[in-house]
């Protein structure tokens, strides 16, 4: 396949951004030679409690904080496609072109991933690349999700881990 071809996606309300997300997108297009990797940010992860900080704002903050990564696009797909669903966006993205798509993802958000909508079909669609966390490991590999699709569009990254969060940064 061609390598201008394939792309990641790092989904996630990115309230707020952090090195964390910066060391996952720099890994993961070293080590599947993507072209890029598109933040897509969400108003609000469907999991999730609604976010403090607006849209708008965090799109610039964002775009502020990865400026010296110009492989790394943001991106707000909700307008376009009505919809804050991973399965949706997979879709978009798929629908004109032939793009081959890496959801990236950290431990912490496989432990539920089999709640997404329409999980299975989004493993179908795209190979998803799971990133080590702090204290999440045992957890991700005990899930559902991680049972069911290791091996079969499901990989495990070991990478030098980064121990913060978002919301660890929202404490602060």
């Amino acid at each position: 396949m061609n390598l201008n071809r394939k792309i990641g996606i790092l989904g996630g309300s990115f309230d707020p951004a952090h090195k964390g997300h910066i060391a996952i997108s720099k890994e993961a297009k070293k080590i599947l030679k993507l072209k890029k990797v598109i933040w897509a940010i969400t108003k609000k992860s469907p999991l999730k409690k609604k976010s403090g900080t607006n849209i708008k704002e965090k799109i610039r903050e964002c775009k502020k904080f990865t400026k010296s990564h110009s492989f790394i696009e943001i991106k707000f797909f909700e307008k376009i496609i009505r919809s804050n669903k991973t399965i949706d966006l997979i879709n978009y993205l798929k629908k004109n072109s032939k793009l081959e798509i890496y959801f990236l993802m950290g431990a912490d958000n496989l432990i539920n991933f089999h709640k997404w909508h329409k999980w299975k079909i989004i493993s179908q669609k795209c190979k998803i690349i799971v990133f080590d966390r702090h204290g999440y490991k045992k957890k991700s590999f005990n899930s559902i999700s991680f049972k069911r699709l290791n091996g079969k569009n499901l990989n495990f990254i070991k990478f030098k881990k980064v121990n913060i969060s978002s919301s660890q940064l929202r404490k602060i």
